[in-house]
């Protein structure tokens, strides 16, 4: 982090809605806030098989109230988010890997696409209820985000290689070393110290702890 800037971390994954909201807060307050923000595509599916976490839609209760959780927190976060009627369907029946490693290739190659294309990607699952994991869609979802044919070529290439691969699975074992069991996991390096925050309605404390203001999710 720059001098006196607190570098806050983000590791995500477009399959998880949670994390789309808590990537919309901290990129609003990226500016306000005296932070470096560091995106962190890792893969969720290796966090849930690592800590033996189970997604919360696979308990019926809890996913009954997900859905509803969900309309209301993006109502409040202003974030184009819509859950599917049949979302542990639509959640359990896709992989974000292939997804994943896209987004990994081109945050090593052109880092300046990262944000756009990791939003381009929710709002296709999340907003739209498409299909991101053949390549084909993730082919759209790139040209949305403004990347030519060449890079997305390019990069969907990458995503078989083994650099993009154990770049991946680096990045996911880095958040389970700060303790993750989920997404969104935000890591606040401040005092000398990791901090951990888990999910996008501790974005508040995260604040609490580095000494900035909390102004809420939609600060203008």
């Amino acid at each position: 982090a720059s001098m006196g800037r607190t570098l806050v971390e983000l590791f995500y994954d477009v399959i998880s809605p949670y994390s789309w909201l808590a990537f919309e807060v901290l990129c609003r307050y990226r500016h306000i806030w005296n932070i470096d923000l560091r995106f962190r595509p890792a893969f969720l599916g290796g966090i849930m098989q690592q800590t033996g976490n189970k997604p919360p839609a696979m308990l019926p209760k809890r996913g009954e109230y997900l859905l509803k959780d969900m309309k209301r927190m993006a109502k409040y976060y202003q974030v184009p988010l819509r859950m599917p009627t049949d979302s542990l369907q639509h959640i359990l029946g896709t992989s974000s890997l292939m997804a994943m490693r896209f987004i990994t290739a081109i945050s090593t190659t052109n880092p300046q696409y990262l944000e756009p294309l990791s939003r381009e990607f929710w709002m296709r699952f999340w907003s739209q209820h498409e299909d991101i994991s053949q390549p084909e869609n993730i082919l759209v979802v790139a040209k949305q985000a403004g990347l030519s044919p060449e890079l997305s070529q390019k990069a969907l290439e990458m995503t078989s290689s083994a650099a993009v691969k154990d770049q991946l699975k680096e990045t996911t074992a880095e958040a389970l070393k700060f303790g993750a069991f989920g997404m969104p996991a935000v890591v606040a390096h401040y005092d000398g110290k990791p901090h951990l925050f888990f999910g996008s309605d501790r974005l508040e404390l995260l604040g609490s702890i580095i000494g900035e203001k909390w102004l809420g999710p939609v600060p203008s």
